[in-house]
């Protein structure tokens, strides 16, 4: 078949990922953003956030001239046979979903078809609402175009699984496929480019067709489970701090391989953070409770996870009693490894916590996420270059996130470097017993060692 070209509104974590990914095979991509200093570095086969494997993956398409990014939709609809809208939906301050930005694009798509003879297939990638597709995507195309949906043009939602650290991968190889359809026809288009993007990969990974408002509500289905089996393992993490000799790691292990679960997202730690758990669990949420429905373990899921990462501080009091003139470490800042994203991490919660609590002397260090932690914190908290420089004359050490190269660390390092070696460990990626041995050391789901 003749490859398809392709346009992807927004240049964010998915967008960005699936255009260098198509780009990468053979498709042209047109890609779009509305921010221009964005638009050049990307062009210039840079990345504007850190990903793991997309820097080498933006730099193929780039070079194989197969990717263009521009602050146009139209321009991008009117040279393309299938768009992809990848904007965001925040939260707005009540928690709800924000879908200005699909409003918006959605307006700026059916302009773009206004003038076009081709028919044109829409799918949205966007974490979005029930009815969102249908009933604002959908009719705004079809009143800013004057077209028919189903006739003139096709609508899809195919919702995304990236999990950040490991986007790349998940994009190449997926373990499922939604396709939401307004019609066949449009299901049929978007199955069509998989068969031929994906090739052998589909004899391994199955294309689920469903409605549209089904593939919607998948999304936060999946979200809002993980996000739960999280916060479980979280609640006994704390249950476990009550009983000496219990291990959460162990007691999560012996759960997840009970065939009906597996263990991953049973670690427990400092809380889940990042672009999609807090967003989306909050999100339908409140759709649910605007409809008349409170759910109950979401607000728990929640509320767990907001304690967790303050729970971390309870845990610093107990090993230095107080906060006053003491210099604190945070060792990572992203919300997890791999990336550099800071949206909703725990580290952040962490910080501002201290800062609220008077804390004037905070070091930080993380391999990737200096600027985005500028942005939050301005000159309130330290950015060091080294781990060294982090832990030079520190009284306590948070473990925030779990990058490898903290992994290699030994009780030594924090001795010989701290002013006051305390240390807790917020990802279980230490060994309890000799860490407890040598630091006044502390750890999610254990209660500390009798001195």
């Amino acid at each position: 078949m003749k490859k398809p070209k392709i346009s992807i509104a927004g240049c964010g974590f998915v967008g960005l990922v699936n255009a260098a990914a198509f780009a990468s095979r053979g498709y042209e991509v047109i890609a779009t953003t509305i921010n221009k200093e964005e638009a050049d570095i990307i062009n210039q086969g840079k990345t504007p956030f850190y990903e793991k494997g997309l820097d080498n993956l933006l730099a193929k398409a780039i070079k194989l001239n197969n990717l263009k990014v521009i602050e146009d939709n139209q321009q991008a609809v009117q040279n393309s046979d299938i768009t992809f809208i990848s904007v965001g939906t925040p939260m707005n301050e009540d928690k709800s979903i924000d879908l200005s930005y699909i409003e918006k694009v959605s307006e700026e798509i059916g302009n773009g078809l206004a003038d076009k003879e081709e028919y044109h297939l829409i799918v949205d990638r966007s974490t979005i609402v029930p009815g969102t597709t249908r009933n604002i995507i959908g009719k705004s195309i079809e009143k800013m175009s004057g077209k028919n949906p189903g006739t003139d043009f096709g609508l899809c939602m195919q919702p995304e699984f990236l999990a950040e650290g490991r986007a790349v991968e998940d994009t190449f190889f997926p373990d499922r496929i939604i396709i939401g359809e307004f019609d066949e026809k449009s299901g049929d288009i978007l199955y069509e480019l998989y068969e031929d993007f994906y090739k052998k990969h589909l004899e391994n990974c199955p294309i689920l067709r469903m409605t549209l408002e089904s593939a919607e509500l998948v999304k936060y289905g999946n979200n809002c489970l993980l996000a739960t089996k999280v916060s479980f393992a979280n609640e006994f993490a704390n249950i476990a701090e009550l009983v000496e000799n219990v291990d959460i790691n162990q007691v999560m292990e012996g759960v997840g391989l009970d065939y009906r679960l597996n263990s991953k997202f049973l670690r427990a730690g400092a809380g889940f953070g990042g672009s999609c758990f807090p967003k989306d669990v909050n999100a339908i949420k409140s759709w649910a409770e605007n409809d008349g429905y409170y759910p109950k373990i979401l607000n728990a899921v929640l509320e767990i996870n907001k304690d967790q990462a303050y729970h971390m501080i309870e845990i610093a009091n107990e090993l230095i009693d107080s906060f006053n003139n003491k210099t604190i470490t945070i060792l990572g800042l992203s919300f997890k490894p791999d990336t550099s994203d800071m949206r909703e991490a725990p580290s952040v919660k962490i910080i501002n916590k201290l800062l609220t609590e008077g804390v004037n002397k905070i070091k930080t260090y993380d391999p990737k996420a200096f600027h985005e932690a500028r942005e939050i914190f301005e000159d309130k908290i330290a950015y060091c270059e080294s781990i060294e420089e982090a832990l030079k004359g520190s009284d306590c050490c948070f473990l925030v996130t779990e990058w490898d190269e903290f992994k290699n660390l030994k009780p030594s390092d924090f001795q010989k470097n701290m002013k006051d070696p305390n240390l807790i460990d917020g990802r279980r990626i230490y060994n309890f017993n000799e860490f407890s041995k040598n630091l006044n050391f502390r750890a999610i789901g254990r209660k500390a060692l009798k001195k």
